[in-house]
Parts: structure tokens; C-alpha cells; sequence
């Protein structure tokens, strides 16, 4: 039987595709990522891969604009002040155990697999703790592929129990 890779790559690039886009999901991220691309039908390394890949996407973005976007919301939709308010709490208080180990320890705090604990949260918190973007983006990276190594051990044992 011949192997047809490009049958195989046009079958896989959807579920990649879903895996990708629902990694990037807040609460979600990675987490949810890797086990929706297995049961999509993706390979433990592949839906590992596009889940870093989805939830790595915005952590940039989170780390360099969130402070201007609140600021933003604030002045022109006072309505979310206390949506505002609760991001800014949460990045503050999770930014407090980072503060002590910085880097280190804000790859320790996205490596976690545990809610409330990401690649969006970590990145919220560098934001607020004026961590450089140059600084604090390899730290997110190590956490978020540890957090994926995690997750990927885990699913992989329970998919090998069915």
C-alpha cells in the first residue's frame, strides 16, 4: 500500500486548521487544544503542534497592546469598566507570583497545566509587570511547549486506554 502524502496532508490541514483556531481560545488554549486535535483525528505530534502554534498567536499581540486596549475601552465604553477592572485584577494578582523569578517564573506560571494558568494569562501578566515583548515572549514559548508536552503525555495515555 502506497503512502499518499498529499492525500494525507489535505486530509489533516482542516483538523490542523480547527486545532490551530481553537487553541487560541482563552480559556481553552492549549489545554483544549491538544485533546479536540486528537479527537479530530490528528496525530498526538500534530494537534501538539498546531495547539503551540494556535496558542502562541496572540501572546504577542496580548503583551505589546492590552494596556492601550483597556486604556481604549475605558475612555470610550465606560460599560466595561469592571470587565476592565477584573482583567487588570487578575493580571495583577497573577503577576505577583511571577514578580519574584521574572522570566523563570513566568514560564514556570504558563507551564502549569491548570486554569487560570496559559499562555493568555501569562502574557497578561507580562504586560502588566512592563516585561519587554524581546524578554518575555521566549519565556510564554518554553512554558507553553512544556504545558504542551504535559497535556500531549496525558492524552496520549488516556487515547491508548480506548
Amino acid at each position: 500500500m502506497e503512502l499518499n502524502l498529499q492525500w494525507l496532508m489535505e486530509t489533516m490541514m482542516g483538523e490542523f486548521t480547527l486545532t490551530v483556531l481553537f487553541s487560541m481560545i482563552p480559556v481553552v488554549e492549549l489545554r483544549g487544544g491538544i485533546p479536540f486535535g486528537v479527537t479530530l483525528g490528528l496525530p498526538v505530534w500534530a494537534a501538539f503542534i498546531a495547539a503551540v502554534i494556535g496558542n502562541l498567536i496572540p501572546v504577542p499581540f496580548i503583551i505589546v497592546y492590552i494596556r492601550r486596549i483597556l486604556q481604549w475601552m475605558r475612555e470610550r465604553i465606560p460599560r466595561l469598566n469592571r470587565l476592565v477592572d477584573a482583567l487588570e485584577r487578575k493580571a495583577h494578582l497573577k503577576g505577583r507570583r511571577v514578580t519574584k523569578y521574572k522570566y523563570l517564573g513566568l514560564a514556570i506560571f504558563v507551564a502549569i497545566p491548570l486554569p487560570g494558568t496559559g499562555a493568555w494569562t501569562g502574557a497578561l501578566a507580562a504586560a502588566f509587570l512592563d516585561m519587554p515583548l524581546r524578554r518575555a515572549l521566549p519565556s510564554v514559548i518554553a512554558g507553553v511547549v512544556t504545558a504542551g508536552l504535559a497535556i500531549s503525555i496525558l492524552t496520549y495515555g488516556v487515547a491508548s486506554l480506548f
